[in-house]
């Protein structure tokens, strides 16, 4: 599945849940912007020979499709590592039918009126920049190749189907207390922790130099002394009542982490123990509290690699967690939700496919081609 939101903005490459394809997930959220022509000629049907689809009569033309080839490619293109031709074209087919699946689905949240007006784009599209100044969204948009024009025309597209699904299909999934009760009965081992673990979120600065700090300024140091002089700025700031989060996504030099707030999930009472000096400084620590700087240690070397502040968001002791807990409710109901949902979407694609009257061009001439 393609990502679009600004797609290739990063953070939420937001990615936001989003798979390969409808067809196993949710549907892709599809940008369509001109590109160099996809060779197709030879067709018979009379259609013009920019097109390689049509969907009820409306064309899906080959430089959506080039478009979508070349963003799934992403690096190996500039890096030369060239598909073969059987490659290329397996690729562009399965990209024209996820295309075809969302120009169905698309329709049809058009004829139920659902389609996403310029006020939910324009809302959507903010929420999008608000991470960024003005500078730094534009130098992303033209490092993506795209328009804001392209952006809102994906960003539509993504809501229009989003309500269609809502509609058709989430708002019908129905998760009982029996099926609570029936999913921990049977996957009762899955909610009894071992150890306790701890839900921790950290800023880190490093003294090594790095092209990719991973955090919203591009912020980073290069040596030991410009380390000492960052966390320092940024403890300042915390202990002065700033946002752990927002200082850690504009700030901290750790790229798995630093887009979400420097949130590193739960972390095992074990995996503490590999530095002795983290484990002591976390485990002292209340819900909510934040430690000093601490060093920052090379995970292979061990040596000092730059500097650390751990924040504490939450613990969870070792034990069986009771079905009545409310996070393990929420686990289970949103588990259910989820695979509820999965097996809808498949089914309801396959039934609107099959309402819709399609002409793949690109198909057949790929096999007029190698078939002879």
């Amino acid at each position: 599945m393609r990502n679009t939101d600004v797609p290739s903005l990063s953070t939420e490459n937001e990615r936001t849940s989003n798979t390969r394809s409808f067809r196993t997930a949710s549907l892709p959220l599809l940008l369509t912007m001109a590109a160099g022509l996809l060779p197709v000629a030879g067709c018979n049907h009379g259609h013009s020979a920019d097109v390689v689809a049509t969907v009820n009569g409306h064309a899906i033309m080959q430089a959506d499709l080039e478009k979508a080839y070349k963003l799934q490619l992403g690096d190996a293109a500039q890096q030369q590592q060239q598909p073969s031709q059987e490659q290329a074209d397996s690729l562009r087919l399965n990209l024209l039918r996820e295309l075809i699946d969302e120009e169905i689905v698309e329709q049809r949240a058009a004829k139920m009126n659902l389609t996403a007006t310029n006020e939910e784009v324009d809302a959507k599209l903010a929420e999008m920049k608000a991470p960024y100044t003005e500078e730094q969204f534009q130098e992303r948009l033209k490092a993506s190749n795209q328009t804001i024009d392209d952006v809102k025309h994906s960003l539509r597209r993504s809501l229009t189907i989003n309500k269609l699904l809502n509609k058709e299909i989430n708002s019908k999934i129905t998760v009982t207390d029996a099926d609570v009760a029936s999913y921990y009965n049977q996957h009762r081992a899955e909610f009894n922790l071992l150890e306790t673990k701890y839900h921790v979120a950290a800023i880190q600065v490093t003294n090594q130099p790095s092209p990719q700090p991973g955090n919203l300024q591009g912020s980073k140091a290069t040596n030991d002394v410009e380390a000492k002089k960052k966390i320092q700025a940024l403890k300042n700031r915390l202990d002065s009542g700033e946002d752990f989060g927002t200082i850690a996504s504009n700030w901290s030099e750790q790229p798995e982490f630093a887009p979400n707030g420097g949130d590193m999930g739960f972390v095992g009472e074990s995996q503490l123990h590999a530095d002795p000096t983290v484990f002591t400084a976390v485990t002292k620590l209340k819900a909510g509290q934040i430690t000093e700087i601490l060093p920052l240690l090379d995970a292979q070397s061990k040596r000092p690699a730059g500097y650390a502040i751990y924040k504490l968001i939450s613990r969870d002791p070792a034990g069986q967690r009771d079905v009545n807990d409310p996070r393990v409710q929420q686990a289970i109901r949103q588990q259910l939700r989820e695979v509820r949902s999965q097996l809808l979407k498949s089914a309801y694609l396959e039934m609107v496919h099959d309402q819709a009257k399609v002409e793949n061009f690109f198909a057949e001439q790929i096999f007029k081609t190698d078939a002879h």
